[in-house]
């Protein structure tokens, strides 16, 4: 079974996003993200959501 140990649910969902069109995962600031100055890796949209958590 899977623990929800604090350093494990911050090393899988802070920090992370989600590009809306390529799916490709992200870890920057979330303050960034609003602020639109960063950029997917893959198809260079500004377009991302947090990561969703099971």
């Amino acid at each position: 079974m899977a623990t929800k140990l604090p350093a494990t649910q911050a090393r899988l969902f802070k920090n992370i996003f989600v590009c809306r069109h390529c799916k490709a995962k992200l870890r920057t600031d979330p303050r960034k993200v609003l602020e639109k100055k960063v950029r997917c890796r893959k198809c260079l949209k500004k377009a991302f959501r947090p990561i969703k958590k099971k």
